[in-house]
């Protein structure tokens, strides 16, 4: 195995400020140009910061946040986590990407996806009943941009191109390109059609489970003869010094989380059981820098992994407590797991 990239995502939760109310949007975005700055102070390899139209996340167009966190860095790569390419357009999208990229010498990435929420479909006047077919044509239409030459292609939802450029270029070799994958086999074969990396959201039980299809990625690129791009996980953590106070840290903020997301969808409330399950044989990856070293470890030597994205971020979690797991993460964490890993 190659050194594992070790990164970090958020998705820009609203959070609580010290006097335990929730804080204004504005604010939430100024924190996480500052966990940015600490994040790539500490070492970590990427942070990326996903896009939500609702109330209860503060970013809608990560873009400008990675391009502000851009301006204040040096080394850290910068992406989505991930880009909710159905209800946009993919032309713009590269546009605002090929951007960051040049804003950041060459450290942009954008990670591909449909989310999993869908309040952009009728905010942005697109039919939920196409929710397939727009990710297919516009993954498709993305793919084509890659090589930076005058593009000709035709699709059905949308005007055909003929020899179009599109600006600006990236300035030295291809956009770093991730297709976001929940656990379709249909969106792996198609992301390797694509010749795109996976990034698997595993968002609970045991990541195990996702060998089928790790292992999927590998047959479609032998039969497609394409080259094996790495694989990523994107998971939820969080690192205290100890186990116990990652947990109590931890708990009251994931709940109201997981149980606002959960009174929509018809999930009962989550019980402390469930957490600590979630915990020892689950995906969170939550604990001290060892105990969560230990778990990324496992799962990058099961999957076969290149990088292992930690979201961070859990609700209503304090800026505060965020900064200091995020300085664990890079002073404590990564080196034990790149030890681990040998």
């Amino acid at each position: 195995m190659s050194v594992l990239e070790l990164g970090l995502d958020t998705f820009g939760d609203v959070t609580q400020g010290a006097d335990g109310a929730l804080q204004h949007p504005a604010q939430v975005v100024r924190d996480l140009v500052e966990q940015g700055v600490l994040a790539d102070q500490a070492g970590i390899d990427f942070l990326g910061v996903g896009e939500h139209h609702r109330a209860d996340f503060a970013v809608s167009a990560p873009e400008i946040v990675l391009a502000a966190i851009a301006a204040r860095t040096t080394r850290i790569r910068l992406g989505s986590a991930v880009t909710v390419l159905s209800s946009d357009d993919p032309i713009r999208v590269f546009q605002r990407f090929s951007t960051l990229d040049a804003v950041s010498k060459g450290r942009a990435e954008v990670i591909l996806g449909r989310g999993s929420f869908t309040e952009s479909f009728p905010l942005f006047g697109f039919d939920l009943q196409q929710y397939e077919a727009l990710f297919e044509e516009k993954l498709d239409l993305f793919a084509a941009l890659l090589p930076q030459q005058p593009v000709t292609w035709r699709g059905n939802l949308r005007p055909a191109l003929e020899a179009a450029e599109i600006q600006p270029p990236v300035e030295s070799g291809r956009l770093a390109t991730w297709v976001g994958v929940g656990g379709s086999p249909k969106s792996v074969v198609r992301a390797v059609h694509h010749d795109l990396p996976v990034m698997f959201a595993i968002i609970g039980g045991d990541p195990a489970r996702f060998q089928p299809f790790t292992d999927l990625y590998g047959r479609a690129c032998d039969q497609m003869a394409r080259p094996r791009r790495p694989l990523g996980v994107h998971s939820p953590g969080h690192v205290a010094a100890t186990d116990a106070a990652a947990r109590e840290e931890f708990w009251p903020h994931y709940k109201v989380m997981r149980d606002r997301i959960g009174a929509e969808r018809g999930w009962p409330p989550m019980q402390r059981a469930e957490f600590e399950q979630e915990i020892e044989h689950g995906s969170l990856y939550l604990g001290s820098p060892e105990t969560v070293a230990r778990k990324i470890a496992r799962t990058a030597k099961l999957l076969g992994l290149g990088r292992f994205d930690m979201k961070y971020s859990a609700g209503p979690l304090p800026h505060a407590t965020m900064m200091r797991g995020i300085a664990l993460y890079g002073s404590k964490v990564m080196p034990l797991v790149r030890e681990m890993l040998g």
